[in-house]
């Protein structure tokens, strides 16, 4: 499997012969970074913003999701929760790759209690918004790792040189991780079962242009 960050939320989900996940697309001109160019299967929408609800620009795409639900999807289990409250309504994305399974926090603002965590299942791979704004910051980023134990942690959601949206940078979250602010970024996160480490680590992706 291969996951790509194009900046803000949104990532794009490969595996070979299955369906491809576009999540949170943005409207380039509200957000900033590069216009996305990109083509999915299935897009999920984690709420109706600008910087999450683009799904347009995805070309391809037969199923935009954005409400709780169930569904199977060219070979993908899908499972979407809804968190928060009037004005703080949020989708969590669960998906399953053949045993492999990636959750996409969407714009979590508060940490989730036990029931909603019970919900999204055994997480291998968590993306999760660390930058503030309308999502987690870094220190309830860091005590929702803690609750989930992911194998892998991916930060997004925070302020970049391309961000037009306030958001706090990257560093207070590796700070309150223990890591350095010298992180290695990588291109793309190639994941499997076999090749999940023991312990949760954080790995930092360069947005794609």
């Amino acid at each position: 499997m291969e996951i790509t960050w194009y900046g803000h939320s949104c990532f794009r989900i490969v595996e070979r012969s299955m369906a491809t996940v576009i999540t949170d697309p943005f409207d380039h001109k509200e957000v900033g970074y590069s216009e996305l160019k990109l083509k999915g299967d299935i897009v999920t929408v984690s709420h109706d913003a600008p910087g999450h609800n683009h799904a347009k620009v995805v070309k391809g795409s037969a199923w935009t999701l954005d409400h709780a639900g169930e569904y199977e999807i060219g070979g993908v289990f899908i499972t979407a929760v809804a968190t928060g409250g009037n004005g703080d309504r949020n989708m969590v994305f669960v998906f399953d790759y053949d045993g492999l399974n990636i959750c996409h926090l969407g714009d979590l603002k508060a940490v989730p209690g036990r029931k909603e965590i019970e919900q999204f299942g055994a997480v291998d791979v968590l993306l999760v918004p660390v930058g503030g704004g309308n999502g987690l910051n870094a220190a309830k980023a860091a005590e929702v790792i803690s609750l989930i134990e992911p194998s892998l942690v991916v930060p997004m959601h925070y302020a970049t040189p391309e961000t037009a949206l306030k958001l706090n940078s990257l560093n207070p979250f590796l700070k309150q991780m223990g890591m350095s602010e010298k992180v290695e970024q990588h291109e793309t996160l190639k994941v499997s079962r076999a090749s999940l480490p023991e312990d949760t680590q954080v790995v930092v992706l360069k947005h794609n242009q």
